[in-house]
């Protein structure tokens, strides 16, 4: 039973990818616009912010309807949202911000959250969900795959998919609210299987994982890099065989996505026997916002006609804090009038009930013509103590050049701003279980920053004074994560570490690294 077979038996058409091939994006961000605030025009959110009078404007041959909606709708961090609507629906108070009563909220907490954040998942949502991984996995197509692939199995390593139920609703990773509505269709390609995936020990779940591992015909791994590492080592280790393509002879494809891939491919590499295709995705708690749709292109196309209206906020000072926060007259601008190399914080409007939303996550385009993107960092994780406007993109590769020039792997990192004196510095934590000298990590550090930013370069000669390195094992960083019950599933270390989220991490470190020297 071939996947791509079993998907245009059921009559799945390609109508959507299409529309969005043949369609401007404005035109196709305009209609997506119209449907969800015709939707939810008899919400309470609906109703408090007059959706019936923006829908007039949409009659006119201008922008005045986006100009009708940016003004009266605010933006909405996730605090300001959940405290004036969304707690009304965990309550179970039906048709706030979307039609009916919200069944299902996902669990979310990225990596700058002390607490887990309740992001609703309307029925609409998972339908957009599941038709957007469906267009992913059409197009695959476009991949130089053989026949007998598409009949392989999918294994999905996510957080543990059994959920809690809490009164009018049920709450837990968004992998678990998708899995408990797989299609049946999709069942007998999916590992590894309800049962396993419902495991909530983290290392009973691996180690079920690699006891099927020999059973399964694996063709495409899904999951965060740092996980689905610790998982093939296991296999390997646990096998005795010298590469996973021995144990999965038919994986070809690992689709990745909530943290870049950059600091881990080395790593992943040594595990294959021959090499797969790499495949992004941006699927967040709030809905799948992206899939890379092309072989061999580092970026993501929008999906532009499928529950989702984007907004798109200049990074920048006029419209964001020094901490990240947005400012309450922040310039916002539709999808025709964003421009290449310039990034932006992203705003959603969704069929589970977001509106003007901030997400946090900041993105730059590299074609206007695909909407093809990136995601070049998180608003609360760029560094510019002193207006040195360090982006997570360039850490990432700064990290990637470094480690390559001295032959290492470095699959973790964080970075902080710190004083130094009466200015700062910047102190790094790297991840490696390679020998490396600190200092001369330092330094290649350091300077491939200043070929990467020039502002960077600029802020080494004036404000920020001096860069420290600490080199730990590997192990440390997911201990941490342990320590904060973040294993597995979208779960990913922060890379800018800043406050008491720094201080519980350097106490860490002391406890679990030098106290062990002592």
């Amino acid at each position: 039973m071939a996947i791509l077979g079993t998907l245009l038996k059921k009559g799945i058409r390609l109508r959507e990818m299409m529309e969005q091939e043949y369609t401007s994006p404005f035109d196709l961000q305009k209609k997506e616009l119209k449907e969800l605030l015709i939707a939810a025009d008899q919400t309470e959110f609906g109703k408090h912010y007059k959706f019936a009078d923006i829908l007039k404007d949409f009659r006119k041959g201008n922008k005045s309807f986006y100009d009708a909606f940016r003004s009266t709708i605010p933006i909405h961090t996730y605090n300001k949202i959940y405290g004036d609507w969304w707690k009304l629906s965990r309550k179970g108070v039906k048709n706030i911000c979307w039609p009916g009563r919200v069944k299902y909220f996902a669990l979310s907490s990225g990596t700058s959250e002390a607490s887990s954040k309740h992001i609703p998942v309307t029925k609409d949502m998972t339908k957009a969900i599941q038709r957007t991984s469906i267009r992913q996995i059409l197009s695959l197509s476009k991949y130089d795959l053989p026949s007998d692939f598409f009949t392989s199995g999918i294994l999905m390593l996510g957080g543990s998919t059994h959920l809690n139920k809490i009164g009018n609703y049920f709450e837990g990773d968004l992998s678990g609210i998708q899995a408990a509505k797989l299609p049946f269709w999709f069942q007998h390609f999916y590992k590894p299987g309800k049962r396993i995936a419902k495991t909530r020990n983290w290392d009973a779940k691996l180690d079920e994982i690699t006891k099927k591992a020999k059973d399964w015909d694996i063709g495409i791994i899904v999951g965060v890099p740092a996980w689905l590492q610790i998982l093939m080592e296991k296999i390997l280790d646990h096998y005795k065989v010298k590469n996973i393509h021995e144990v999965w002879p038919n994986l070809k494809v690992y689709v990745h996505g909530g943290v870049s891939l950059d600091p881990y491919r080395k790593g992943f590499e040594k595990l294959m026997g021959k090499p797969i295709y790499y495949i992004e995705t941006y699927l967040a708690s709030e809905g799948f916002i992206a899939y890379q749709a092309y072989p061999n292109r580092r970026s993501m196309r929008l999906v532009l006609n499928n529950g989702i209206f984007y907004e798109f906020v200049p990074f920048e000072d006029k419209n964001f804090d020094e901490n990240g926060e947005v400012k309450p007259d922040a310039h916002t601008l539709m999808i025709d009038e964003v421009e290449e190399g310039k990034e932006y914080a992203l705003l959603l409007s969704s069929c589970a009930g977001a509106w003007r939303y901030l997400i946090g996550d900041v993105i730059k385009f590299v074609s206007l013509e695909e909407s093809e993107i990136i995601i070049t960092g998180r608003t609360k994780h760029f560094l510019s103590l002193c207006g040195e406007h360090l982006s997570v993109d360039n850490m990432n590769k700064a990290i990637e050049l470094a480690s390559n020039d001295l032959n290492i792997e470095v699959p973790e990192f964080a970075v902080a701003g710190i004083p130094h004196g009466t200015l700062f510095a910047h102190h790094w934590f790297v991840g490696t279980d390679d020998a490396v000298d600190g200092n001369v990590l330092r330094e290649k550090i350091d300077s491939h920053l200043k070929v990467l930013n020039d502002d960077y370069a600029v802020e080494r000669s004036a404000a920020l004074k001096d860069v420290y390195v600490d080199v730990l094992p590997v192990h440390i960083f997911y201990d941490w994560m342990k320590s904060k019950g973040k294993v597995g599933g979208q779960n990913k270390f922060p890379r800018v570490m800043k406050n008491h989220q720094l201080e519980d991490w350097k106490a860490f470190i002391e406890s679990h690294v030098n106290g062990n020297r002592s």
